[in-house]
């Protein structure tokens, strides 16, 4: 292939005068062609006639509307190879922009494979900022930058915005720096300069956001340096302000394609305008119904207009699916039509009929990751008579929040099924997780100097590193442990100002915590009126571990430093901590969960081989898996009350969107699960499950849950429990007797239903308040051998045993459990306790 100069072609390009869309071919063209060597079209003989009309119509404007798995980038790699074969653009005179490098990567190797030989001279071809940073350090003195000019990474900008914050008088903790990028990157994100900001948002940041915004710009500019929202607001204020130099870009790319237009958010959607407001030769790709980057400023709206931007647009619709069978695409089409604000489509498959959704409630989110993990080890292991063998990497959990992950993760590590977390750490390597858990070790263990340094200053106390320095020295002089290393320093007086009344304060409250610990290291399990005993001795303690950590957590200022961070990533790690609070309900006291979180770390290190992915819907747009698991179809949870309180209708019709784009990630087997409780906030609610469940059409799904556990609106609720035979499932009378959601509405009716249904059973109390009639631990034992008895949790049982005021009880569906008699009551005597 020939090859020229890059800088000379251009200079060349923006003096002769631009080709009209009908012009034909230019010597320099033809000569290219010639040069290339055109070879036949054998690429586009593998092309649908959807895509072929995407890859021909070369020509004005053209929108690819391709619906998930309908082989967009087949068709848009085809294009590229179909300009560069028929000669109508040289390799750098066109532009092509992605969202990732992965993706720019794959459609250069594309087009390569489809040439027959390595595309070279392809500068335009990548990001939207890779492609405007090589634009930009051509520009750059027409913003006051040098070609030199430094990209910030965030923390550089957040340093930087700090400075200022302080600068202005301003207390920085109240209104921290984080805050500020994230307001002013939205303005970036919507081509808004300091000079253009509208008035609507003067109040911004306290009033101070539009100024501090205007220092920002001058300070980068002293500096010399840009941001990455700068690459494309920079090249957008160019082109406005210098038409003469946007009119000879507009003749240089001859053919703009883009891809995942959906994606685009307004500062980019004016950057693709503005070339291509000349010869108009621009293919946008994109799907409406998988825009779902709105929290971070994606406009759907940009892919929505596009025949408007582009009067005389052609619109090809790719429909075919690829990817999955015709009942997971009724599925998701189904969902999918409830949208108002899409332009529309309706996948279809050549494929066989294959499975249909599966859909299944559970009692509460424990249970549903329990039943998850079973039926993966049962299609792993090839138990599913009318499936086919799945290996683990062929399977998929997809969450709509990250902190959903824990309770499958506690589960897989408990029976060792290897898993793999894509798009952030495990549940217990996050960040706030291990800060969390150092505060719980040094409350049990003050000697854990490790995780000491950790909190010492998370939050800000004002210990920096000279006076950690002084507390390590102290701690060797005497031989003694950090903390109490710390009170050494404070008395000799080593620490001062706000060291020593941080680290102070710090010590009083690891001293009553750790007190409040000790009791239920001393008494395990007698937390409150549901614990189990095992030692003849009993005391109840203050408070529960439970209710001692949240008071860790809170006391601390932990919790309080992540309420006021004002960064997209603090609501994801406050539900972090509570899923983590959540966690410990399956324990005995602190010192347990500990253990247990460090034996099934240290099991699962190092494993390789097969595993089963757990990731974010959001994180899997564009990925695809023979096997889908979509858990936590509740409302609240998704559709996700946040984005609905915060954006309303357009926040819903991106939920929806979100669960278009999940249901469709699956090849083979997707499976919809909902719980009908959950722990939110610390006290258990009875979830109602999500309206996207209705949505879906009845004929194409396979409806497993059992009747009367469905809680449903409507649609799902009074269809039965249909279910296939070789899909084993707890009876519902154990999953009622065994569950330990009795504080929700939804227990006390599922109570009520669960006793009905055992013949001859006494009428039970449909729910037990938190505080119990009966709570004299210490009441005189009225009970003998072979009596019945009923518990709030355990349900009904037999007395097997009696030890001072302790009752060895036989439960019907829970075992053999040992009680504090107080806690029990005669099985006569359940239906009198008040609801």
């Amino acid at each position: 292939m020939s090859s020229f100069n890059e800088d000379d072609a251009f200079e060349a390009a923006v003096t002769r005068p631009a080709a009209g869309p009908s012009s034909g071919q230019s010597l320099s063209q033809l000569a290219m062609q010639g040069a290339m060597g055109a070879r036949p079209m054998d690429y586009l003989d593998g092309l649908n006639p959807a895509q072929r009309a995407a890859v021909e119509a070369l020509d004005g404007p053209v929108l690819m509307l391709a619906g998930a798995g309908t082989g967009k980038t087949k068709a848009l790699t085809a294009r590229i190879a179909h300009l560069l074969n028929t000669g109508r653009a040289r390799p750098n005179e066109i532009l092509a922009v992605t969202f990732t490098n992965k993706a720019a990567r794959e459609m250069k190797e594309r087009v390569a494979g489809l040439m027959g030989h390595t595309i070279e001279g392809m500068p335009w071809l990548g990001t939207f900022h890779s492609v405007c940073v090589k634009l930009l350090r051509r520009h750059a003195e027409l913003v006051g930058l040098k070609s030199n000019f430094t990209i910030l990474d965030t923390d550089d900008q957040v340093r930087l915005m700090k400075q200022l914050i302080v600068a202005s008088g301003m207390d920085e903790k109240r209104w921290p720096a984080r805050q500020l990028a994230g307001i002013i990157d939205g303005w970036k994100n919507r081509a808004l300069t300091p000079k253009t900001l509208p008035g609507s948002e003067a109040a911004a940041f306290n009033d101070r956001g539009p100024k501090l915004y205007a220092q920002y710009q001058e300070r980068l500019q002293t500096l010399n340096a840009v941001d990455f929202g700068d690459l494309l607001l920079h090249m957008v204020t160019i082109f406005q302000s210098h038409p003469d130099l946007l009119e000879q870009y507009q003749r240089w790319f001859k053919y703009i394609l883009v891809d995942e237009y959906q994606d685009t958010n307004i500062a980019q959607y004016l950057w693709l305008r503005l070339l291509a407001g000349g010869h108009k030769n621009i293919c946008c790709v994109g799907d409406d119904d998988q825009s779902i980057y709105g929290w971070r400023g994606a406009e759907v709206g940009n892919i929505l207009r596009f025949e408007k931007d582009f009067p005389g647009a052609k619109v090809v619709r790719l429909e075919q699916n690829y990817r999955s069978t015709p009942h997971i695409l009724a599925a998701a089409s189904s969902v999918i039509a409830g949208n108002r604000d899409r332009l529309g489509k309706e996948l279809w498959t050549a494929e066989t009929e294959g499975e249909k959704v599966r859909l299944i409630g559970h009692w509460d989110g424990e249970e549903e990751a329990r039943w998850v993990g079973e039926e993966i080890e049962a299609m792993h292991g090839g138990s599913r008579s009318r499936l086919r063998q799945f290996s683990l990497d062929e399977m998929a959990i997809l969450v709509r929040a990250s902190h959903q992950m824990r309770a499958f993760e506690d589960r897989f590590l408990s029976i060792g099924l290897p898993y793999r977390v894509i798009g952030g750490p495990r549940f217990y390597e996050r960040m706030e997780i291990r800060d969390a858990m150092a505060y719980f070790r040094v409350v049990i263990s003050p000697e854990d100097d490790l995780a000491f340094e950790r909190i010492i200053n998370t939050p800000k106390r004002g210990v920096g590193d000279k006076a950690l320095q002084d507390i390590q020295i102290a701690a060797r002089s005497n031989g003694v442990n950090l903390v109490e290393g710390a009170r050494i320093a404070i008395a000799d007086g080593l620490l001062k100002g706000k060291a020593k009344s941080g680290v102070a304060g710090l010590l009083a409250d690891l001293d009553r915590w750790s007190g409040l610990c000790a009791q239920q290291i001393r008494y395990p399990g007698v937390a409150d009126e549901d614990a189990v005993v095992e030692d003849v001795s009993y005391e109840p303690a203050e408070i529960s571990h439970i209710e001692l950590a949240e008071m860790i957590l809170d006391e601390s200022g932990y919790t309080a430093m992540w309420q006021n961070d004002k960064t997209p990533e603090a609501p994801g790690r406050l539900e972090n901590l509570k899923e983590l609070v959540k966690a410990l309900e399956q324990f005995d006291n602190l010192a347990g969960f500990l253990e247990h979180v460090a034996l099934i770390m240290d099991n699962d290190s190092g494993k390789d081989g097969e595993k089963v992915t757990i990731m974010t819907l959001h994180g899997a747009k564009g990925l695809e898996f023979p096997v889908v698991f979509l858990p936590g179809w509740e409302e609240g949870l998704f559709p996700s009350q946040r984005s609905m309180d915060e954006s309303g209708l357009k926040g819903l019709e991106e939920e929806r969107r979100l669960a278009y784009v999940g249901i469709t990630r699956a090849e083979e087997l997707c499976t919809i699960t909902f719980a009908a409780n959950r722990r939110v906030y610390g006290q258990w609610q009875s979830q109602l499950a999500s309206r996207f469940i209705d949505e879906l059409p009845v004929d194409h799904v396979d409806v497993m849950t059992p009747s009367g556990l469905s809680n449903t609106p409507g649609g799902f609720g009074s269809m039965g429990g249909h279910r296939d035979d070789d899909l084993p499932r707890a009876s519902f009378h154990d999953r009622v007797s065994n569950a330990d959601a009795y504080e929700s509405p939804g227990w006390r009716r599922m109570q009520s239903r669960g006793q009905q249904a055992k013949a001859g059973q006494r009428g039970v109390a449909q729910s037990i308040g938190k505080h119990p009639t009966v709570i004299d631990a210490k009441a005189v034992v009225a009970f003998a051998i072979g009596d019945r008895v009923f518990h709030k949790k355990f349900g009904y049982g037999e007395v097997m045993e009696i030890e001072g005021d302790k009752l060895a009880i036989e439960f019907d569906h829970s075992g053999l459990k040992k009680l504090v008699a107080g806690f029990v009551l005669p099985a006569e005597k359940a239906s009198d306790v008040p609801f």
